[in-house]
């Protein structure tokens, strides 16, 4: 279980990309699926732009980056997506999810691990219809993955302590500083953190001050970046996904409500950086 010599990523977004990037780096063949080429080609050009940099600050040799590149596979087609590990990096969607992960367990064998990368659903959900659901396991990775560096590794009821031993060796392969969390809404860090934006997002919406000032006070008290950057670096729809999710986990808790501002942003496609626009508007 604990011999992991494959890495499969599926969904080549900003946290999918990340993730690849770092297991290539690390020395882990890996295989980037998503449906979309174009997705496949802008998380390549981000993966080697990224490990440029690496190389530019001498943390990385130019042979350690022509090797890592050597690493990646992308692919449109599932039925490529087979390794020792899986880590889901799509939609925020319970249904999308077990759909994913049936069709990837069909596809696999039985003791390759699904890990999921969600911000907030619950594993022990996850798992529920997937075959074999004691290897499905939460890997929560921050953005940027390459950078941050913690990973929450959550286990639902089902999941096999093995596993979650696995994925916590693995996380320390990748240079990461991995926590073991209880498979409850926002597990830690989300938890912790949501108010951060949710609080931000009533004082804007009752017009007590601008998102700006707000950006700059919480800036100024010692944050490195205030919640609407923040949201829109991470992405304003992922961000409204897991505070939508926890509060249906939380059975409608007033203090995990969504913002309407922050819908409104999402229904506008505006969703932060990768789109150009969020709270702010980006070159």
């Amino acid at each position: 279980m604990n011999d992991i010599q494959t890495l499969a990523v599926v969904g080549a977004g900003t946290m999918g990309l990340g993730i690849a990037q770092l297991a290539i780096q690390h020395g882990l063949p890996t295989i980037l699926f998503d449906l979309n080429p174009a997705a496949l080609e802008k998380a390549q050009a981000a993966i080697a732009a990224g490990l440029s940099k690496l190389v530019e600050k001498n943390k990385l040799s130019t042979d350690a980056r022509t090797a890592a590149l050597a690493r990646l596979t992308t692919t449109t087609d599932m039925n490529l997506v087979q390794a020792d590990v899986i880590v889901e990096a799509v939609v925020e969607r319970l249904d999308v999810k077990h759909q994913l992960f049936r069709e990837l367990a069909a596809i696999n064998d039985p003791t390759t691990i699904l890990a999921s990368n969600t911000s907030s659903l619950p594993i022990t959900q996850l798992a529920a219809p997937v075959p074999n659901p004691e290897r499905v396991v939460g890997l929560h990775f921050f953005n940027p993955a390459p950078l941050m560096p913690l990973v929450e590794v959550i286990s639902g009821v089902a999941t096999a302590p093995a596993v979650a031993d696995a994925v916590e060796a693995l996380a320390r392969r990748l240079g990461k500083t991995p926590v073991r969390a209880a498979d409850a809404p926002g597990f830690i860090v989300n938890r912790v953190a949501r108010h951060y934006y949710v609080e931000s997002l009533k004082i804007v919406e009752e017009n007590v001050a601008s998102l700006q000032v707000v950006d700059e006070l919480l800036e100024a008290s010692g944050f490195k970046m205030g919640p609407f950057r923040l949201m829109d670096l991470i992405g304003v729809d992922t961000n409204f996904a897991v505070t939508s999710a926890m509060f249906a986990s939380f059975h409608q808790e007033s203090r995990f409500r969504p913002s309407r501002i922050q819908q409104q942003r999402v229904d506008a496609g505006h969703h932060g950086r990768k789109t150009g626009r969020g709270f702010y508007t980006y070159e």
